[in-house]
Formats: C-alpha cells, sequence, structure tokens
C-alpha cells in the first residue's frame, strides 16, 4: 500500500466546490487587491490567535521579516531565535542585516530553551523569535525584550495565546490552515503595533502617495492575495474539525509508539507529527520500502548552517534534527492507511 507523507488533493477534496466558488467571487467583484475577503480573515485569525487585529501579507517569512521591522530592528542589532526550525526564522534576521544568535532547544521538546535565551542576551539584543514547532507552545519568562511568536505551525491552537506583540503565522499549502499558493499573516498586540505593520506592508504608505520610514525601515509590496483569502475563509471554517482529526491521528501514534513520541496535550494544533529514534535514516528506508512517505524536520539545526554568524552550543537540536522523523498525518487519509503506517513502523522497528 502507498501512504503519501502528505496529500493535497486528498485534504481539499471535500472543498473544491466552494474553492471554486469563493475565487469566483472575488472575480466577479473586481477587488482583487484587499477588500472584504481579506478584511474578514485577519479578523478570524486575529481572533484565533487573541490579538487586536491582523495583517495579511505575501508569506510566512514576509511576516517574520515585517513584524521585527515594526520593532525597530536594525542592522547589527541581534535577534535570539531557536536552533530547530525552518531556515526564513533566521532568514528573517539576516534580510534586515541583523544577526541572528541561534540557542539551543530542550532536551525534551524542540522549542527554545529559555535558559539558554538567558544566557545569550547582550546590550545589542533587540528581539527574540521563539518559535512554536509542530503546534508545541514555546513559552518564555519576561526578559524585558520585545517577543516576535513564530506560529508559522500552530494556527489553531487551543487556549488561543501569543505571547509577544507579533505573531507571525504562514498559509502555505502543507500548513494545517494553508491557501492555495502562498500567504502568511500577522496578528497584532494592540492597534499602533497593527499600523505601523500594515504601512510596512504597503510601501510605508501614511496616505495615498505619501511615503514614510517606520521604525527606521522603508515599506515594501507585501500584500495577500484577495483570492487566496477568500478560499482560506472557506478552509477556515473547518479549521476545528481538521485539528481535531490531526490530534486524534497523532494520538493513535502516540498510543501505538509511545516510546518514540513526544508529549502532546489536547490543545496543540497538530502540524507536523514526528517520532525521533536513533536509527531514523534506516528506520525511514524501512518505511519507504513498505511505501510509506516521511519526512525529516530538519536534516540540521540552524546552528550548522554556514551563513549563521554567531550560534551557542546546541546539542538537544544537533541530537533531535539526528533522531526526527515525521509520520503522515493530514486530514483526508484513509484509516487503512494509518493501520498500515502502524504496521509498516512495528515490523521496521523489529528489524533494526
Amino acid at each position: 500500500m502507498k501512504v503519501p507523507y502528505v496529500d493535497i488533493k486528498a485534504r481539499y477534496r471535500h472543498v473544491n466546490v466552494k474553492l471554486v466558488q469563493a475565487a469566483a467571487e472575488v472575480i466577479s467583484s473586481g477587488r482583487f487587491i484587499g477588500g472584504e475577503a481579506v478584511s474578514q480573515l485577519e479578523n478570524k485569525m486575529a481572533v484565533r490567535f487573541g490579538g487586536q487585529g491582523g495583517v495579511g501579507v505575501a508569506s510566512g517569512t514576509d511576516a517574520l521579516i515585517l513584524s521585527l521591522q515594526a520593532l525597530g530592528v536594525s542592522p547589527s542589532d541581534e535577534v535570539i531565535v531557536p536552533a530547530v526550525s525552518f531556515f526564513s526564522t533566521a532568514g528573517a534576521v539576516l534580510r534586515i542585516g541583523a544577526v541572528p544568535v541561534v540557542v539551543d532547544v530542550l532536551p525534551g521538546m524542540p522549542v527554545i530553551d529559555p535558559l539558554k535565551v538567558k544566557q545569550a542576551i547582550t546590550k545589542k539584543t533587540r528581539a527574540i523569535v521563539p518559535v512554536h514547532l509542530f503546534g508545541h507552545f514555546a513559552e518564555l519568562p519576561d526578559f524585558g525584550i520585545p517577543i516576535v511568536d513564530d506560529a508559522a505551525q500552530a494556527v489553531g491552537g487551543r487556549p488561543p495565546r501569543f505571547q509577544g506583540e507579533f505573531a507571525a503565522i504562514s498559509f502555505y499549502p502543507t500548513k494545517v490552515l494553508g491557501a492555495i499558493g502562498d500567504g502568511g499573516m500577522i496578528i497584532g498586540r494592540d492597534a499602533e503595533s497593527i499600523q505601523r505593520a500594515r504601512r510596512l506592508a504597503n510601501h510605508g504608505m501614511s496616505e495615498p502617495h505619501v511615503h514614510e520610514m517606520i521604525m527606521g525601515h522603508a515599506g515594501t509590496n507585501s500584500r495577500l492575495d484577495a483570492v487566496q483569502a477568500a478560499m482560506l475563509n472557506v478552509l477556515s471554517d473547518r479549521l476545528d474539525e481538521v485539528l481535531q482529526i490531526r490530534y486524534r491521528l497523532a494520538m493513535r501514534y502516540n498510543n501505538a509508539f509511545p516510546q518514540l513520541a513526544m508529549p502532546l496535550s489536547s490543545g496543540t494544533p497538530v502540524g507536523v507529527y514526528t517520532i525521533r529514534h536513533v536509527q531514523r535514516d534506516r528506520l525511514r528506508a524501512l518505511l519507504a520500502d513498505r511505501g510509506v512517505g516521511t519526512s525529516v524536520y530538519y536534516p540540521m539545526s540552524l546552528a550548522a548552517q554556514k551563513c549563521i554568524p554567531k550560534r551557542f552550543p546546541t546539542p538537544n537540536a544537533d541530537r533531535f534534527c539526528q533522531e526526527a522523523l515525521a509520520l503522515p498525518c493530514y486530514e483526508g487519509i484513509e484509516d487503512e492507511q494509518v493501520e498500515w503506517v502502524i504496521h509498516s513502523l512495528k515490523d521496521a522497528l523489529e528489524q533494526l
């Protein structure tokens, strides 16, 4: 039996007609930039995160960049990031000309270690970016330094919360709430912060054809497409159902392989489901032989990337990147496929 790691067509099979209708409505309206669909999604996501408002942007990476700029992060400033994340967490810092300072994660969970954050703070530290990896909330104490929550993999968590001035969301197609293309959003804590981010995303305009520097930065063109927003509104209507499906599936894996699983709370929005094994690569090959697709999040830590200028020892992150293996976990997967994954994994473990 074949079980792909992710099947986008299966995920959207039951809403294809509604998605086409939503796109057609935007086309008929003639409002392709901004408009009601974008505003509606911004409000929905702000409620989801417990924020004051949202700003739709072109990607999750742009959401990080613009959030940092809205905080005033500038060249030569330092921004602390965790060692386990997709590159854009550090790449957004580099794009501004600032310095990403990579620190280790917790021993049993791949989220930023508060003790390591404290040790890395200097007079140059301008922001901290905790990553809520795979939906697991990375909680930090108040260090008196602005925070941008990288919530690219954490849409829909319960209770709704974020701890920074901004939260950055990604709508990349494989996310729990994924667009039919790309997109992102900034969730803001207060009206002033949201306005700064919105102006930065729209060429720095305070009014038509009037452009200003905002927190030391010129604006750019980063707007969420209205058609994508309309389709995301359709998909968001079943977000709770999707989250329940993915959580139940994750718990099936946890119950089948408790020795390999990470802790999972009932409010965790399961974006990626991972297990850990010291023979990860061999295990992955055995699963592939049985038709089971898997993925590695991530093959190396951010501290191992050559373009990172400042880093601390990251043994926990390095170990996680050597052991982590993501299993198929998405709405639309058939029950027989899930049983095959579990059966195949049990067989593979016996061969190691």
